[in-house]
């Protein structure tokens, strides 16, 4: 079976432990997290997990179904590549004196349409965003100029491409569930 890389977006109430929950589940299963991004969303008290893994459909399914029944979190999607916009962001932290002497590095730089967002004497941080295999490439240029002294890069973040977040439909069928229920107790 072929592997690929998947995108889950889980969303959940913004709880203590839940994150260990979540990971067990990968790691009862074997499967190894590749990224991990963890914020608040745009609903207030709700959390997005974005955790992207190598695994077959069959696999992340059942890994989704796993983290779905978890009792704080509202909801578990995979996506594929095609079905999200995603990106990633890096900084670089370069040598000054090594930077300034190589002309090909700001080449580089510019090349990867990164920009530089701090320089001192000693080092120059840039940062880039974009796709991984972008990033990846920026940082083995600059390590092959010998100028990198750090490199540090996030989990990827990710929206679907659908006009809707689902989340947003399930939230407003529990209100409305939860506000019929509270109506049918009055009227007792």
């Amino acid at each position: 079976m072929d592997k690929k890389l998947y995108t889950l977006i889980v969303h959940s109430e913004n709880i203590a432990g839940l994150l260990n929950q979540i990971t067990a589940v990968f790691t009862r299963r074997q499967i190894n997290i590749e990224s991990l991004n963890v914020s608040a969303s745009s609903i207030k008290g709700v959390h997005k997990y974005t955790i992207t893994t190598l695994a077959t459909q069959d696999i992340i399914e059942k890994v989704v179904k796993q983290i779905d029944k978890k009792i704080d979190v509202l909801q578990a999607h995979y996506f594929t590549d095609d079905e999200i916009y995603f990106h990633e962001i890096a900084l670089y932290k370069v040598s000054t004196p090594d930077f300034q002497s190589n002309p090909k590095a700001s080449k580089v730089i510019r090349k990867y349409s990164a920009r530089i967002v701090e320089v001192n004497e000693v080092f120059c941080i840039v940062e880039k965003n974009g796709m991984s295999e972008d990033i990846t490439a920026l940082y083995d240029e600059l390590k092959g100029l010998g100028c990198i002294l750090q490199f540090v890069r996030s989990g990827r973040v990710a929206i679907t491409t659908s006009c809707f977040e689902r989340v947003n439909e399930y939230l407003s069928m529990r209100e409305e569930k939860y506000a019929r229920t509270r109506n049918e107790k009055n009227e007792q």
